[in-house]
């Protein structure tokens, strides 16, 4: 009956839900990934690029093709079928907010997609927690709605697992599989996910690590790409952590500004490269890295959440932008070694 209630309201809000729970627009994710390429392409002298283009042409791609295909799988994350939750009545699983709403509201997989530096240690083990709703310290009206029409409702953890009071109809096992994936081994029990509203979601870093040894045992422009969807950590929603507080608003302003005001600007790029610490040749955890890039937006992207003043958004995209570029530079200067 409680869904039942707010399936008018939440219909209101839906389109909020679509933009406010997603992380940098699926564009930007593209232009962030190939933009990383092309300063590549034009400063070979001080970045890999020699064996990022050796690797390219072994996979039978000239350098623009390998920055579509790479900006492709950025893009492509935000798009995983790979997260369920389940009704606390019905037990019925689905992999979106709204039923039957409409196939563009954004899915269950974006709340892998934050990190939260207003809180330290989580109950995995990581220094830093990703979405707990139990956790916020700033939230908005999409982060209430959500956990209000969530109350109750878990992760979907297959069959013979969680359930519900008429049953259990598992889908797919988030809790073995995607959960299991970016956990690295890290502590977890089904029962942490019994209740959304104090769920402990892993961080972004952790999503962006589990590609990054896929693509060490196995090098695919993919799930390169997929590493480079951690240029989340640059948007300071994803680190103050809420999927409310003008978090749309900022997302479509920056896509819509991207070129005009020279987010992009290889100058830019070459200041921010000076905040990030080189990766080791030989690293094979990227973690540390991601982390700089979440310090950033944490302690200087804050006013967005509060402010849609053109000076302020403008200040903030000429730090997160260049310094997501640059972020994404040094995963593919050490990503370039395997090659």
């Amino acid at each position: 009956m409680k869904k039942i209630a707010q399936l008018a309201c939440l219909a209101t809000l839906s389109m909020g839900i679509t933009l406010e729970a997603q992380a940098f627009t699926q564009e930007t994710h593209r232009r962030i990934a190939m933009d990383a390429v092309s300063y590549m392409k034009a400063n070979p002298s001080t970045t890999n690029y020699a064996k990022l283009l050796s690797g390219a042409t072994k996979a039978g791609m000239t350098i623009d093709q390998f920055a579509t295909a790479l900006g492709q799988g950025a893009y492509d994350v935000d798009d995983f079928a790979d997260t369920y939750i389940c009704g606390a009545t019905t037990g019925n699983c689905q992999i979106a907010p709204v039923w039957g709403l409409g196939a563009g509201i954004v899915k269950y997989t974006s709340y892998w997609h934050f990190m939260n530096r207003t809180q330290g240690a989580d109950v995995h083990g990581n220094d830093y927690g990703g979405y707990n709703y139990a956790k916020l310290t700033v939230w908005g009206d999409i982060d209430n709605l959500a956990a209000t029409w969530l109350y109750g409702d878990y992760l979907d953890d297959g069959s013979g697992g969680l359930s519900a009071w008429f049953g259990d109809s598992s889908k797919y096992n988030t809790f073995g599989i995607t959960e299991k994936n970016y956990r690295l081994g890290g502590y977890s029990t089904n029962k942490m996910y019994q209740d959304y509203e104090s769920s402990p979601f892993q961080p972004i870093d952790n999503l962006g690590q589990y590609w990054f040894q896929k693509f060490m045992t196995t090098p695919t422009v993919q799930s390169l790409g997929f590493v480079l969807h951690t240029t989340d950590l640059l948007q300071p929603h994803h680190t103050w952590t809420t999927i409310a507080l003008n978090h749309s608003g900022w997302e479509t302003w920056v896509n819509d500004n991207y070129y005009s005001l020279g987010f992009n600007s290889p100058a830019k790029v070459t200041a921010a490269l000076n905040h990030f610490t080189p990766l080791p040749a030989t690293a094979t955890d990227i973690r540390p890295l991601l982390t700089q890039g979440a310090t950033i937006s944490y302690t200087q992207g804050g006013i967005v959440l509060s402010s849609t003043d053109t000076n302020d958004r403008t200040n903030v995209g000429n730090i997160v932008i260049p310094h997501a570029i640059a972020m994404a530079v040094r995963v593919l200067n050490r990503a370039a070694e395997r090659f």
